[in-house]
């Protein structure tokens, strides 16, 4: 299809290079409501001829063809007869009465060349010296012009309205032409091109009146010199008049195209914006070759400044819509990665959160995903996603080489840079089972190093554009952060455990003439080692030595000074004679530890027992630490009053011995603060009050595994089940029978 062109311009000329604003618009509006024009005419006998009659009455009525005298008026201007104009002068010549006509119409001329117009007139009677009627004479002004303005006022107006109301523009710029064209006093056809973004190009934007092949093919010329009229009008940014096209250089390129749509003349004036840079043109062709008068110049620069209305509006509103698109876009891309991350993260898991991964990106970024990681330099898929089981299944089937060269995966691993393409990935793959028609991998990443990929596939005629690219990589990185936060994870706990595990005893011994077990849960996920602790172990001439206590702080810290605590108990305890004396000396230990391991307080109950032939002696000492109490045969609960201060803090701690004995089937519970203030779910302790009512509630001669096991449930049930903030640690003797060797586990 031949391209159209925009005519060349031969230079308007008419405007005043200096006169913008509101000074120009003052003189459009003159010329286009004109001048009142006075017209005068003395007309003699009852044929009403024209005796005297002024240039103006000439001029209004056709020219220099009609401008004689000595001519009945119905001669000179025979359409005045079927108008009932003739009519009335004889009716003023008859009966001597005035007559007067507000904005009459009359059309001048006859044939083709007959024109509309409308008057202000006033028929009166001539008379002579003895009061004789002798003819009429005729007084008048034309308003065709203010008419007309009127008219055009109206629909200009409408127009605004209809832009105020973000009418949609085409809808717009098309009422305008056709007013336009409805309201010219002769035949025009109105077009409106709208520039390009950059200016370059103009495309259509109404024609009414011209043919479809002619506007098809003028829709998108370029803007430059000698490009018709209009694209000489867009470059100029200033009216561009051809006349005559058929000789015009400008129309050289289009002058068939023209000739084809029956047009002659075509005159083009710039639609600019406020800042000066182009909207368009607006063009008035012709259908002869004719050349501008000043109220068409003004009518031009009154539409053209109304269609820069209706375009800036329309742009502003564009760029709202668009604003608002990309803000929703904006707002869809933060809450798929926010839905994204709390999914990642929702498991802190190394391998569950890749395959998250995969989860979330089907089908939100593709139909079909895949997640590699590389594990003892070998490539494995971890996850796959697609729209059926098979489909997952099949992609799952393909494991890409390490080092193969021809492997998307692995050159993503190699490289460490995202590999985007619009067509199948190369290397051995299930790639047309599953339709593929394109690919994107993006790596993973830990500190510059890339331990896993993610692959999305698409089918069809998706493609990978910039956008879905870079939120990929976003959610990859997110997906990486996540992936390494729960390895960390996975190792911190493992080590949390390992170091507790190391602290704490492995098996509990037994010990003749005693139950014993214990309980050990520690704070939140135990992430941390906890600072409670127990231990116990033999001693010469058949005596037992146990402890539980609590160190101040979590962490290594804790962990240090927990071993410090156990390690000089069981070393001095063989060469001391009481649970005072050893109490003493771990104080000493503590105070004279590093400052770099450890400066935290320890509270700790530690004593030693022996078996008796009706059950055990023992001796403790409480060092600032929760009561211990003693639960008898019959369900009784007392606690064991046994003042002692804090250990690590002075060198001379007060520390009183206290010794009981248990008969058979009577228990010692030692336990941490974990346990007591534990809270509910009004965030009320649990307390010692608690606690020794669930003591009492235990069956009547419990073993130590089951008084264990009755206080844990108490407290589980007290919190309903929420998780702990300090750990909860708790030792409990019971003694036994000489025949009863049941021995203790940990509950």
């Amino acid at each position: 299809m031949t391209r159209a062109p925009e005519q060349r311009p031969v230079q308007a000329g008419s405007e005043d290079a200096g006169e913008t604003g509101t000074g120009r618009h003052e003189q459009d509006l003159r010329a286009l409501f004109g001048r009142s024009t006075a017209v005068f005419a003395s007309l003699a006998g009852p044929a009403h001829m024209v005796e005297a009659a002024n240039a103006a009455f000439f001029a209004a009525i056709g020219g220099a063809e009609r401008a004689r005298t000595g001519v009945p008026i119905g001669q000179l201007m025979p359409e005045l007869v079927e108008q009932g104009f003739i009519r009335l002068l004889d009716r003023v010549y008859r009966t001597g009465e005035p007559h007067t006509g507000h904005n009459a119409r009359v059309l001048l001329g006859t044939g083709s060349a007959a024109r509309e117009a409308f008057f202000d007139f006033t028929y009166e009677p001539r008379s002579d010296a003895g009061g004789n009627i002798v003819g009429v004479r005729v007084i008048g002004v034309e308003t065709t012009q203010v008419i007309q303005a009127q008219r055009l006022t109206a629909e200009h107006r409408a127009l605004l309205e209809q832009i105020a109301r973000q009418a949609p523009l085409h809808q717009t710029l098309e009422g305008m032409a056709r007013v336009i064209e409805d309201l010219a006093p002769e035949e025009v056809l109105v077009s409106v091109l709208l520039a390009d973004p950059d200016g370059r190009h103009l495309r259509h934007g109404a024609a009414p009146s011209l043919p479809d092949f002619y506007n098809e093919a003028i829709d998108g010329i370029a803007t430059g010199d000698g490009v018709g009229s209009c694209g000489t009008a867009a470059h100029r940014r200033r009216p561009v008049i051809v006349t005559d096209i058929a000789t015009d250089p400008y129309w050289e390129a289009f002058r068939d195209l023209a000739d084809r749509a029956r047009l002659a003349a075509c005159w083009s004036t710039p639609i600019l914006a406020a800042d000066g840079s182009l909207l368009g043109t607006f063009a008035m062709y012709h259908r002869a070759p004719r050349a501008p008068q000043e109220a068409d110049l003004a009518l031009a620069r009154v539409f053209a400044d109304t269609a820069a209305l209706a375009i800036e509006r329309h742009r502003a509103e564009e760029a709202r819509v668009a604003a608002e698109a990309k803000e929703e876009a904006v707002r869809d891309d933060l809450a798929f990665l926010l839905e994204a991350s709390t999914a990642l993260g929702a498991d802190l898991d190394y391998t569950q959160t890749l395959q998250r991964l995969s989860g979330v990106c089907v089908p939100r970024l593709a139909p079909l995903c895949a997640v590699d990681v590389v594990e003892a330099g070998r490539v494995r898929r971890i996850a796959t996603s697609g729209p059926t089981p098979a489909e997952e299944a099949l992609l799952a089937s393909h494991i890409p080489v390490y080092d193969a060269h021809d492997d998307a995966v692995a050159r993503v691993l190699a490289t460490g840079m995202s590999e985007v393409a619009r067509r199948v990935p190369t290397g051995p793959g299930p790639w047309h089972d599953l339709a593929v028609t394109g690919y994107l991998c993006v790596p993973l990443l830990d500190r510059g190093r890339t331990f896993a990929t993610l692959t999305l596939l698409t089918t069809g005629e998706d493609v990978f554009d910039g956008h879905t690219v870079a939120l990929t990589e976003e959610l990859a990185r997110r997906a990486a952060s996540a992936a390494l936060n729960a390895r960390q994870y996975t190792h911190r706990v493992d080590l949390a455990r390992d170091l507790q595990a190391g602290l704490l005893l492995p098996d509990l011994p037994d010990i003749p003439g005693a139950d014993v077990a214990t309980y050990y849960h520690p704070a939140g996920e135990g992430l941390d080692i906890g600072g409670d602790f127990y231990d116990v172990f033999r001693l010469a001439d058949g005596r037992w030595a146990f402890m539980l206590g609590d160190v101040c702080g979590r962490g290594a810290g804790a962990a240090t000074t927990t071993a410090l605590v156990r390690h000089t108990a069981r070393a001095v305890a063989p060469l001391l004679p009481d649970p005072r004396a050893v109490v003493t000396a771990i104080n000493q230990a503590l105070l004279n530890r590093h400052g770099s391991h450890g400066t935290g307080f320890v509270t700790l109950v530690y004593g030693q027992l022996a078996a008796t032939a009706d059950g055990l002696d023992v001796e403790l000492v409480r060092a600032g630490h929760t009561l211990p109490f003693v639960v008898d045969a019959r369900g009784g609960v007392r606690a064991v009053e046994s003042p002692g201060s804090l250990l690590g803090i002075t060198p001379d701690p007060h520390l009183v011995p206290h010794r009981l004995r248990l008969a058979a089937h009577e228990s010692l519970l030692l336990y941490t603060d974990g346990i007591t203030e534990a809270r509910g779910t009004d965030g009320e302790q649990f307390g010692e009050e608690r606690l020794a009512r669930a003591l009492g509630d235990a069956p009547r001669r419990p073993g130590a595994v089951a008084l264990l096991e009755q206080l844990t449930r108490a407290v589980h049930a007290f919190t309903a089940g929420q998780d702990n903030d300090d750990d909860q640690a708790a030792l409990a003797l019971t003694a036994t029978l000489p025949h009863d060797t049941t021995a203790g586990t940990t509950p």
